[in-house]
């Protein structure tokens, strides 16, 4: 046992992929600098690597994910804000425009898991839906208010807080170590 929560194995996959989506694919500002989204080529290469997926990513399905991040990202932003009835309501936006379809799977030597990608459904629209209902199974669970947004100075990239005691505040132990060393320089001071 780890001592972090599980919502289980594929949910907690695509779970962290939603925030990695959010993080490559939204503009704004990470461990003190500002971050531009990638461009062009080295967009696709990004958004392969946060999805973990494998196959070709040409400028349209980037675009669609970069339109897709920046709605997966009002739903970090509201639930670390502990505004999870508009979290929620954020979800079902999604959830209604995209609508997923469950159906088991198992490929890449993995076991059978639910997918959500519907038949009609393009590789970005899939992508969407997925990460649409691993944060709708977060929100509707008891661990609704681990999704959150890193609190450190000048950075807004999203995190997903599966300790065991549920207090995580940054993205990354880079972003916690400079807000540590930062206080550590105004007591000094």
């Amino acid at each position: 046992m780890t001592g972090q929560v599980n919502f289980n194995s594929h949910t907690d996959a695509v779970v962290a992929v939603s925030a990695e989506l959010v993080n490559t694919a939204t503009p704004g500002s990470r461990r003190g600098r500002p971050y531009p989204i990638p461009e062009d080529g080295e967009l696709a290469k990004a958004l392969t690597a946060a999805l973990r997926a494998r196959g070709h990513m040409d400028a349209t399905k980037a675009r669609k994910l970069v339109a897709a991040a920046g709605r997966l990202r009002v739903v970090f932003e509201q639930a670390g804000h502990g505004d999870i009835d508009a979290a929620a309501g954020s979800v079902n936006a999604l959830l209604d425009e995209l609508r997923p379809t469950p159906y088991l799977e198992r490929h890449d030597g993995e076991p059978w898991h639910l997918h959500y990608h519907g038949p009609e459904q393009d590789f970005a629209d899939g992508w969407a839906a997925s990460c649409a209902i691993a944060l709708a199974t977060v929100l509707g669970g008891e661990h609704a208010d681990r999704l959150g947004v890193c609190s450190a100075p000048e950075c807004d990239r999203v995190f997903v807080d599966v300790s065991r005691n549920g207090t995580r505040r940054f993205c990354s132990t880079a972003c916690q170590n400079r807000v540590k060393a930062a206080a550590h320089r105004a007591r000094q001071a």
